[in-house]
């Protein structure tokens, strides 16, 4: 087959973003490999409970799992309009003693749902390993920087100060969230099972001749040797595709999640504050040559968005299943399902990558406080002079004053903040001239910050990570 790889649209997600084990979750490859262990397990369980099929047949099943014709593929296709079919015969062409037998009773459902409800299963694995890593990144950093005073933001303006431990863990508080439904998710997944072409399983209640005991036996054999342990009890030609809407549903809550940090980054490296990892030659703009663009969080916020809105598939394709289905599911499903896995363990890549490399500065961060904290240490100074004998009311209209003056200095010169020089020059506030440093001390205005940030990794973030020991080492390298 020619290479069209350069003449023919590939997306994005495959060819720059997704790691390799997600691309080869969702590939051809594994989808149909998928569909022909579907075809053997089906057998294997038909014969063991008394169909007409030979072990010679299984065997030959087996031996031929893996080598997929695609150009015959495409011609069956081409010729019979109909994948699945395609399949079948391609399929019996390299196993000829056993084409007889190949999808007995079943309709295409029984391969493309279930093939569908084993690839989310195991694409569930893996974005809660790649979601665990991240969220043990940012803990790390978070545990290094959790009594490193920064200033706090409401409405991104200036307000209490914080830590920047403290400011991740409002980040791994989301993520864990993210982690638990995740979890919730891939625990709730139910496999579609042998049910026939409208879920009644009539055509395996003929084969076995009205032994409804036997249809039983076959359905709960297959379930389980595709490694499920819960199944539909119900169904129509389809499994209910609000299992779909869940499953992204849960991604999409994770993608809000991903944009969220991404953006505090992108306004933090604004501010100078932290900035992403930054490579020896890479170039932050093409003109500009002095810029370091936060072009990792740009990416996360850009692929958790397309994250967020496919869920929008899902909850459509779900509300317009007409009775026992109707087949416009088919083409969206192709896309979107594969593609919120994609993007998810594509942004998760990133979230690792850059929790891995965040570069903080404390001294800009000292600055921003130093700018801001005389305003917000007003009330201290208050209280001090009180305690030192002052008159609270009097302090106060001479606080205000001071105060009022140094702000116009800030807003209409565009000079430092000079409150505390007033004050220091001041005779009135010379009982507190020596405790200053102290009153302003950054240590003094994160309250209980530190200590917070080390009661929620160890009641939640730990005990999370500890069913993922062992699976959290690896760096997150990015390809570009």
């Amino acid at each position: 087959m020619n290479d069209t790889s350069h003449s023919t649209y590939v997306s994005p997600l495959c060819t720059r973003y997704a790691s390799i084990p997600m691309r080869e979750l969702w590939s051809d490859d594994r989808k149909f490999q998928t569909w022909r262990r579907l075809w053997v397990e089906l057998a294997r369980a038909e014969r063991e409970l008394g169909l007409a099929i030979t072990a010679e047949q299984i065997v030959e099943l087996e031996a031929h799992v893996t080598d997929i014709d695609y150009d015959f593929a495409a011609a069956e296709e081409k010729k019979r309009r109909h994948d699945v079919m395609a399949h079948v015969h391609t399929y019996g062409h390299v196993a000829p003693k056993a084409a007889a037998i190949i999808h007995l009773g079943a309709t295409s459902c029984y391969v493309t749902d279930n093939a569908d409800l084993m690839a989310m299963r195991d694409g569930l694995d893996l974005l809660c390993g790649s979601l665990a890593r991240g969220i043990d990144r940012l803990a790390r950093f978070a545990q290094e920087y959790r009594a490193l005073p920064t200033l706090g933001f409401t409405h991104f303006q200036a307000a209490q100060l914080t830590t920047v431990g403290k400011r991740a863990c409002l980040w791994l508080q989301d993520l864990t969230m993210d982690l638990e439904a995740l979890q919730r998710a891939r625990k709730d997944l139910r496999f579609r099972g042998v049910k026939g072409t409208t879920g009644t399983q009539a055509s395996f209640l003929t084969l076995f001749h009205g032994d409804h005991a036997k249809v039983e036996a076959l359905d709960e054999a297959v379930t389980k040797a595709c490694g499920f342990t819960r199944r539909f009890l119900v169904t129509g030609q389809t499994y209910t595709r609000k299992q779909d809407a869940d499953v992204l549903a849960v991604l999409a809550s994770l993608g809000a999640s991903l944009h969220r940090i991404g953006t505090d980054l992108r306004l933090l490296a604004h501010l100078k504050e932290i900035e992403e990892p930054f490579e020896k030659d890479q170039i932050g703009s093409s003109a500009m040559a002095y810029k370091r663009n936060p072009m990792r969080a740009e990416r996360m916020c850009s692929l958790s968005r397309h994250l967020m809105v496919l869920v929008q598939d899902a909850y459509q394709t779900h509300a317009v299943q007409w009775m026992e289905r109707t087949l416009d599911d088919s083409a969206v499903r192709r896309i979107c399902i594969p593609e919120a896995f994609l993007a998810a363990d594509a942004c998760l890549g990133i979230l690792q990558n850059v929790a891995e490399g965040l570069v903080v500065y404390p001294q800009v961060i000292r600055r921003r406080i130093d700018s801001e904290l005389p305003f917000m240490a007003t009330e201290n100074l208050i209280m001090a002079m009180v305690e030192a004998g002052g008159d609270r009311q009097e302090v106060h209209e001479r606080i205000r004053v001071l105060s009022h003056e140094a702000a116009a200095e800030v807003k209409q010169h565009g000079r430092d903040n000079d409150l505390i020089q007033r004050v220091e020059r001041d005779a009135f506030f010379a009982p507190i001239h020596g405790q200053l440093d102290q009153l302003l001390d950054p240590a003094t205005f994160i309250g209980r910050a530190p200590e917070q940030v080390d009661a929620f990794l160890a009641a939640e973030v730990r005990p999370l990570l500890a069913a993922y020991s062992g699976k959290l080492d690896g760096a997150a390298i990015l390809s570009v």
